[in-house]
């Protein structure tokens, strides 16, 4: 699979290093972003109904919350580096997250839809990575008034899953601190 290299410190705002410092610094994104997709997919299915409507605190998503939470932000996030690997110079806007997850329904849809969404979305963020020329990697531009470049979105993304799958290891499922890739 196609090596892409891990983003250097300045090649993303400073609060994006709690996600992408989650990926092993291997350039193997691609392959974790797969893994990951299985991994995700054999624990929610692991998992009773009931459990995927447990909230750990009150306010707190549950987990059919969380895993469309994570579409939500892929698909922004493989949008921003499309956008910025086509070199279109226009800033993007930040988005709020608790209104998505609010107005998603996802605690209403069956949990195959939301994995057979999951993984449509992943399987496109994997091919918009896999064929972008080299030289787009470094690209960059503005998204909520932060410059970062189009190989740390996608290291966002792969991240950004890794976050929230730990917290729904250790606070939904009491695993402690388990190993995330």
């Amino acid at each position: 699979m196609r090596i892409i290299p891990n983003p250097e410190a300045g090649e993303y705002p400073p609060s994006a290093s709690m996600y992408i410092d989650l990926i092993p610094r291997d350039g193997r994104l691609l392959e974790h972003l797969a893994r990951a997709r299985e991994a995700t997919t054999e624990l929610v299915l692991a998992l009773p109904e009931e459990k995927l409507l447990h909230r750990y605190a009150p306010g707190k998503w549950t987990i059919k919350e969380i895993l469309v939470h994570i579409v939500d932000d892929e698909r922004i996030y493989s949008y921003r580096a499309l956008r910025f690997a086509r070199e279109d110079p226009t800033p993007l806007p930040g988005f709020e997250q608790d209104p998505f997850a609010a107005s998603s329904q996802a605690n209403d849809r069956p949990i195959g839809e939301v994995l057979a969404e999951y993984a449509a979305v992943r399987e496109a963020t994997i091919a918009l990575f896999r064929g972008l020329p080299e030289a787009a990697l470094p690209r960059s531009g503005v998204a909520d008034g932060q410059r970062t470049t189009v190989r740390a979105l996608g290291y966002h993304i792969a991240g950004h899953e890794a976050h929230h799958i730990r917290i729904l290891q250790q606070r939904y499922l009491g695993q402690g601190n388990p190993r995330l890739s």
